[in-house]
């Protein structure tokens, strides 16, 4: 009950922001976009959490595996769908000419943040397994997700944009950075709403430049290796 009350949170928040940016601009709000934004979050939330428990963890272990590829398999299926497409989400290896030369700094800086991040909050001994899902599951289900069908949901939802740092800037970069910030740092406990700003921030800020790869090279693959990345290096250092 505590997921279904905490992910009704994000949802609420996501309709009445996106509905009150779009209303700001009519001619470029397509809320049924929005709708579907707001489906994919549903679907995913419900997928990570094994439907809230109802389905049985056949695969086991310590680590999420099988609620992690339950939403990777559903974000592939959607992405295959012909109103999204695997090139328009980002999955594919192949880069926007030119990108690379822009993108390697951004990508360096990425990675400064979080070995700043590794020393300043070093992890606790970490198991095998852990290693292994950190360095492979966080970034192979997440961006997928959050940078791409959301993504280009969001995007079809509010379709203006502005040109900044060499990219073309739309609310649903900026709604989709935030609905990844709260997906680690919101949630409904002991009766009670919770959220952690500190978390928002180590969560939410990264992804801007998540988005901003994302955009600059047309591809998900730098985002994907260094998510991962991010969220193994504390455990390795």
């Amino acid at each position: 009950m505590n997921g279904l009350i905490g992910l009704g949170g994000t949802l609420a928040t996501l309709l009445v922001f996106g509905t009150l940016v779009g209303c700001a601009d009519r001619r470029r709000f397509a809320p049924r976009w929005l709708l579907i934004a707001a489906a994919l979050v549903a679907i995913n939330d419900m997928l990570l959490t094994r439907a809230y428990g109802w389905l049985p963890d056949v695969i086991g272990g310590e680590w999420n595996w099988q609620g992690k590829l339950l939403a990777l398999t559903a974000t592939i299926a959607v992405a295959a769908l012909p109103a999204f497409g695997f090139r328009r989400v980002g999955l594919t290896t192949a880069q926007e000419p030119g990108s690379l030369k822009a993108a390697v700094p951004v990508a360096a800086l990425y990675c400064a943040f979080f070995v700043v991040i590794a020393f300043a909050f070093p992890g606790e001994p970490s198991s095998g397994e852990e290693v292994g899902f950190q360095l492979t599951m966080p970034g192979l289900e997440e961006e997928p997700f959050y940078r791409g069908i959301l993504l280009f949901a969001l995007d079809r939802a509010f379709t203006g944009r502005k040109r900044f740092l060499g990219v073309d800037w739309g609310w649903g970069a900026v709604l989709s950075c935030i609905l990844f910030g709260m997906a680690h740092a919101f949630g409904f406990l002991h009766g009670s709403f919770s959220f952690d700003p500190v978390t928002m921030a180590l969560t939410a800020v990264p992804s801007f430049i998540a988005v901003w790869l994302r955009l600059r090279t047309g591809s998900l693959l730098l985002p994907v290796l260094l998510h991962n990345f991010g969220n193994s290096l504390s455990l390795l250092v």
